[in-house]
């Protein structure tokens, strides 16, 4: 069951299919990557017997509030690009499922002073880790024009990344971008009539995985669920923008990140997993209507092959 505790932090985005994804066995072994609120983490513990375990993993100190004590539960205070090291540290070589819930939890949009929401105005920071030097501060204000271009480019999917990166530079050298206020007025010039809000999140998402390395962070984990993960494990993500899910899609469907195919003699496909949904899951109306933050998200599951 979910508490009020959990479900101001962050309510868990298609909660039913991840656990239908996992396929739980009560005696198996399974972990949260992505822990923030516990709620998908308490939903699968709740199914697991005493000789089931459940490992959460989350950089986020905040998050480390909502575990809770028992013998078969362990919270990893670290980011998921360590995830094999971290479990063997545990004395666990592979597990039977693997859940991830990417992107950025309720409550770090919500808490103001974390500077992830274009509704406020806070100081420039956007850390997930907040031990990490690197902030959205530094990013906007110490950057050079041509690695802001990259980014506004790759990672928010911007029209005008040249335009957004040469106005930054100007502006910061007026006067130094402190607050997510500032950021937002200086690009309001750019903003496209009637579709501001958008605007405004794509280059705060941009600047948001730069800060974190979100895409190597994502990458570094996949490829470990190969060696951590059971033939027959599954492993089920859901993420929240089209760069996420096309490395997801990618590294299921074809075994790479690319999308380049390598077969076999005999014209196999060389890759480590199998689908189990052709096409990624969404969540219901219903759902949407408790939850608008659950429209962008889209549910990959595949199941781990043998001997691949």
């Amino acid at each position: 069951m979910t508490t009020n505790n959990e479900e101001k932090y962050h309510v868990p985005v298609m909660l039913q299919e991840c656990l239908d994804g996992l396929d739980i066995q009560p005696d198996g072994t399974y972990v949260d990557v992505t822990f923030g609120g516990g709620g998908h983490s308490r939903a699968i513990f709740d199914q697991l017997s005493d000789k089931g375990q459940l490992i959460a993993f989350d950089q986020d100190p905040d998050a480390a509030q909502n575990a809770w004590d028992a013998p078969n539960f362990h919270f990893v205070a670290s980011n998921f690009s360590f995830l094999k090291n971290q479990l063997r540290m545990l004395g666990i070589k592979q597990v039977d499922g693997i859940l991830a819930d990417l992107g950025v939890s309720s409550h770090q949009f919500n808490e103001p002073k974390r500077g992830f929401s274009i509704r406020s105005d806070e100081k420039l920071d956007m850390r997930m880790n907040q031990q990490s030097e690197l902030s959205a501060f530094h990013v906007v204000n110490e950057w050079e024009e041509d690695e802001l271009i990259s980014i506004f480019q790759k990672y928010g999917e911007v029209k005008s990344p040249r335009r957004i990166a040469q106005r930054i530079c100007t502006e910061r050298g007026r006067e130094k971008v402190k607050t997510t206020g500032d950021l937002v007025a200086l690009l309001e010039p750019l903003a496209p009539k009637f579709k501001e809000n958008k605007f405004y999140a794509q280059v705060f998402q941009a600047i948001r995985i730069a800060v974190n390395d979100e895409m190597e962070v994502l990458e570094k984990m996949l490829e470990q669920t190969v060696e951590v993960l059971k033939p027959g494990g599954r492993l089920v993500v859901e993420s929240y923008h089209s760069l996420e899910d096309r490395m997801v899609k990618n590294f299921v469907k074809r075994g790479s990140f690319d999308g380049k195919i390598t077969k076999d003699f005999y014209g196999n496909v060389l890759k480590p997993f199998d689908e189990v949904v052709r096409k990624p899951i969404t969540p219901t109306e219903e759902e949407l209507e408790r939850n608008t933050r659950a429209r962008s998200a889209k549910l990959r599951i595949a199941v781990r092959r043998e001997g691949e």
